[in-house]
């Protein structure tokens, strides 16, 4: 589903923000990214959605060779990729239904498919009867949830999460690991998770990613409830 190799990102004023990271991520894989402020986990997440380039190496997500992918091709290649934000980026206009629905009707879905598939999506992450609410009307973790499903909504094969805890409180937090999870069992979807909040990590376990000075200096399984 990943596939970095020797890959170095230099910004324009010159400063390396990655520095030879090679990794791969399988198709199914839950993985954490964790890293300080500045280590380097944003701009990998530039190269990983195509919103830069590598100054060098390679870089293959989904099948797609990001430095020869061309322009033509690249709306295909974002619709195999679900984002998910710390800060929700829901419609403040649009209901819930309408706010899950709007991936789908920019990418020319049948009315008839909408109107099936979304209520789908809203039960899996346990919104269903918040169908016709606002985006004020609920929760930061209800928001959350709102912006996982309209990620889901186009079905794609991996899904990446950026902070997708820092705007909502530690309880919160963690059921939206847990949601985060059970669509990663129940759908088959493959996650990558970035977060700076490694008591999480450590609560869930799994194979973490840790990333600093632009490195990958650590790369391995943590046990539930362990430090490494």
């Amino acid at each position: 589903m990943i596939d970095l190799k020797n890959v170095t990102f230099v910004y324009d004023n010159g400063f390396t923000a990655l520095k030879n990271v090679s990794l791969s991520v399988a198709k199914g894989e839950f993985v954490f990214v964790i890293g300080s402020s500045g280590a380097g986990k944003s701009s990998m997440l530039k190269l990983l959605t195509r919103e830069t380039l590598p100054t060098s190496g390679k870089v293959v997500v989904n099948g797609f060779n990001l430095g020869q992918l061309k322009r033509k091709h690249l709306p295909k290649f974002r619709r195999s990729v679900g984002m998910v934000f710390q800060d929700f980026r829901l419609i403040k206009t649009m209901n819930v239904f309408d706010n899950v629905a709007f991936s789908l009707r920019v990418t020319n879905h049948s009315s008839r498919f909408i109107r099936t598939h979304v209520p789908y999506v809203l039960k899996l992450v346990q919104l269903e009867d918040k169908a016709k609410m606002y985006p004020r009307e609920l929760s930061g973790g209800e928001q959350q949830r709102v912006a996982i499903a309209r990620a889901l909504a186009i079905d794609p094969p991996l899904l990446v999460a950026d902070e997708p805890t820092g705007n909502i409180d530690p309880e919160l937090s963690l059921q939206i690991v847990e949601l985060l999870r059970r669509i990663n069992s129940y759908c088959g979807t493959t996650i990558m998770m970035v977060t700076h909040e490694h008591d999480v990590v450590r609560y869930f376990g799994g194979r973490t990613i840790s990333i600093e000075d632009g490195k990958i200096d650590y790369d391995g399984v943590i046990n539930k409830n362990n430090r490494r």
